[in-house]
């Protein structure tokens, strides 16, 4: 979810989720080390629970940012090995590193040791021509010994030669029952999945089988996904009424752009919220021909409703 899941992203959807664990874009243990860690790792006290994804495989890179994460308040850490793209290989982090899983067991360890902050894996089942009950039961095998305890799986293979991000996604077909025999093995680790979850049912489908659900882009498309899950499985809430979600977002929205953020770098996480709703096109088109205007304020939000109200 690179350039996805910002903080933006992530204090609306909390917004609609009370109880729903949150986690960054993620980020890699460099850029931390030589970048802007406040701006890279900022997040609004909201967002708890909340957690961080870290990409690297430098043990020491990685405890360093592993100690800096901790210490701005995440409620977990977590390491990143099931992100495919060109990008992410020729730094050595992503779905490349279940090739070597003592690579990642010692990043787990150097990590682990530097905060007291749960420290997780996230992977794929397999990678290329390595796509065996085998090669992931080993995988996870090397890191439960070095202590990792919570792993969340995303149920495809990843080609990492001859096929996209977007295409990885997609292409390589899902095998939910690898990760159930997963949890099967190890009943005593807490296995989640992820990938092509996209309906309350199949979220009830997954939990007769494994511990939880990370769902991606079907709550990014269409994030009032987040209230229903809420309701069905977390606090039972009632959903609230999505006007009311744009309007509990007004005062976060009028504090970022007085700070000087832009608009559209806040909308832009919100265009889904009317998904299949009556007046939902012109809900999106409203804010996406505006917000972008350097003189667009928050009010422009409510315009929008109303444009979608004349639409519908």
């Amino acid at each position: 979810m690179m350039d996805w899941t910002d903080r933006h992203c992530r204090y609306f959807m909390r917004l609609l989720s009370p109880s729903v664990r949150l986690y960054t874009e993620m980020v890699t243990a460099a850029a931390i080390h030589h970048g802007d860690a406040d701006s890279l790792l900022r997040f609004d006290s909201a967002e708890h629970p909340v957690g961080v994804q870290l990409g690297g495989s430098d043990p020491q890179l990685m405890a360093d940012a592993a100690r800096v994460a901790a210490d701005k308040g995440y409620d977990e850490i977590n390491i990143n090995v099931g992100c495919p793209s060109d990008r992410v290989q020729s730094g050595r982090f992503g779905a490349c590193l279940m090739a070597q899983p003592e690579v990642v067991a010692d990043c787990f360890r150097a990590m682990q040791d530097v905060c007291e902050v749960p420290v997780t894996v996230k992977t794929r089942i397999g990678i290329d021509d390595s796509d065996s009950d085998e090669f992931l039961m080993r995988f996870v095998d090397t890191l439960a010994n070095a202590g990792c305890r919570h792993f969340v799986v995303h149920a495809r293979i990843a080609i990492l030669e001859g096929l996209s991000p977007k295409e990885n996604r997609t292409v390589p077909p899902l095998d939910y029952q690898r990760v159930y025999s997963l949890k099967r093995a190890w009943p005593e680790l807490r296995i989640e999945i992820n990938g092509g979850i996209t309906t309350d049912e199949a979220v009830e489908d997954a939990l007769a089988h494994v511990d939880g659900a990370m769902i991606g882009r079907q709550a990014y498309h269409d994030p009032w996904f987040l209230a229903v899950l809420e309701e069905r499985f977390l606090s039972g809430r009632a959903a609230p009424d999505r006007v009311a979600i744009v309007e509990a977002m007004l005062p976060y929205v009028r504090e970022q752009l007085a700070a000087g953020e832009r608009l559209n770098r806040i909308t832009r996480h919100m265009l889904g919220l009317f998904a299949g709703q009556p007046g939902a096109r012109a809900w999106r088109r409203h804010l996406s021909e505006r917000a972008h205007r350097p003189d667009a304020v928050p009010d422009l939000l409510l315009e929008a409703v109303d444009a979608m109200r004349v639409a519908a």
